[in-house]
């Protein structure tokens, strides 16, 4: 366990940083103590309050707010009453056991970790001393409480250690149930909460990069009739092994329903992330020559941006989906524009081939090296009518409620 302490005057900056957190859906108060209230009956006032009815008892000292991260190890997988347990100790060890203090858990990072907001003044207006309470406190308390709880211990760890993600060693996992909900559990608390997705397609675009798929099942499935949701792990060939698991077997619970709340939230979150993505497809038109998806594909996975190409049976290309990992953003093409979808991006392509042929075929003969083309050139005189002319195939998530308030209008308007 590492332990880090921050201090400050504005406790109300503290709790706003918090709150809104459990707002966007990336932390949860998980317990409230030393309140009057039960934790579901406070409100973002009467939780302030608390702490400015204490600060008040002492307007001399400067700073009078404490911010504290309890980091565990990736592998680590706490209930909230554990990670309640754990601060309640800690807190104690710390000298502010009778101190109001609320807990949070936070979704937002790679490794399971907790907040704890408190301020150090006391109810006879006497302050806590915060001088080297790292040092003096906190060190001893993360010693003892790592051999209490049997925690991964933090000696010899850097506190600002960087929690990495690679894809699923599926070679490792897919016999046995235990391993593989450890290793989905890895991806999800990583995946979930940092990137920005709308649907369930768009979220599956970035959770098969690590070799997880979240399936809702076919429609006549009880599953997908329950509104369920499961998640597998995927083979080499993209294909599902072991056991699958239901999404209520996993402590952040990442069921349909609290999907569905992501896609919401996500939606608007998602905007400021377009004119990025879209103005880096552009660059890539102007500055490659580009002449196919792939070569699309290619040239933006050096700007971190993964693009999913989604065939048919056929190979023709009906979908497109963009992963940015700078901003953690996930958009359908079409999302983003016409241009930008598979059959936009295909006519750029088809268009800069036809450019390219117009410019040299007076100085460059056919089979000269540098018309290296030639396959490409021979696909798009055979295929640019159907390139020009096909739709993309919208195939993300619709509610089933969404499907049948769609039904009904449209019979309304009949």
């Amino acid at each position: 366990m590492v332990a880090v302490i921050k201090t400050s005057s504005s406790i109300r900056g503290i709790l706003n940083y918090n709150e809104n957190k459990v707002q966007i859906g990336k932390a949860e108060c998980i317990s409230a103590v030393n309140y009057p209230l039960e934790l579901e009956k406070l409100n973002f006032t009467s939780k302030l309050n608390r702490f400015l009815k204490l600060a008040e008892l002492n307007t001399n000292a400067k700073r009078n707010s404490v911010h504290i991260s309890l980091n565990f190890d990736p592998s680590e997988n706490h209930s909230k009453e554990k990670l309640a347990e754990i601060a309640d100790t800690y807190m104690e060890k710390l000298g502010f056991g009778r101190q109001p203090y609320l807990v949070y858990q936070h979704y937002d990072a790679g490794h399971p970790h907790c907040h704890i907001v408190t301020n150090n003044i006391q109810r006879d207006g006497k302050r806590i001393d915060l001088h080297l309470l790292g040092i003096r406190k906190s060190e001893p308390a993360r010693k003892e409480i790592e051999e209490m709880f049997g925690l991964v211990k933090a000696e010899g760890r850097k506190q600002k250690e960087q929690f990495s993600l690679n894809p699923i060693d599926v070679g490792r996992v897919q016999y046995g149930k235990a391993e593989s909900k450890k290793a989905i559990n890895s991806v999800l608390n990583k995946v979930l909460f940092d990137y920005k997705y709308s649907s369930l397609a768009e979220l599956n675009a970035v959770l098969n990069l690590y070799n997880v798929h979240a399936d809702r099942g076919s429609e006549e499935s009880r599953v997908f009739k329950n509104n369920g949701l499961l998640y597998k792990i995927l083979d080499q060939n993209s294909k599902p092994i072991g056991v699958p698991i239901k999404a209520s077997e996993f402590s952040s619970r990442p069921t349909l329903k609290f999907l569905e709340g992501k896609f919401k939230s996500n939606e608007a979150a998602k905007e400021s992330c377009k004119k990025y993505l879209k103005n880096a497809i552009k660059l890539a038109f102007f500055r490659e020559n580009i002449v196919s998806p792939e070569k699309l594909s290619k040239v933006l996975e050096g700007e971190s941006i993964h693009v999913i190409l989604r065939k048919n049976r056929e190979r023709q290309l009906y979908g497109i989906t963009y992963v940015d990992h700078k901003t953690r953003a996930v958009f359908n093409g079409s999302s983003l524009g016409k241009e930008f979808s598979a059959k936009g991006i295909q006519e750029s392509c088809a268009f800069n081939i036809l450019a390219f042929e117009r410019k040299y075929q007076s100085t460059v003969s056919a089979n000269s090296e540098d018309f290296q083309n030639l396959e490409l050139r021979q696909h798009v005189k055979e295929n640019i009518a159907d390139i020009l002319l096909r739709g993309e195939k919208i195939n993300d998530y619709i509610s089933k409620e969404f499907k049948q308030r769609k039904k009904k209008t449209i019979k309304r308007g009949i």
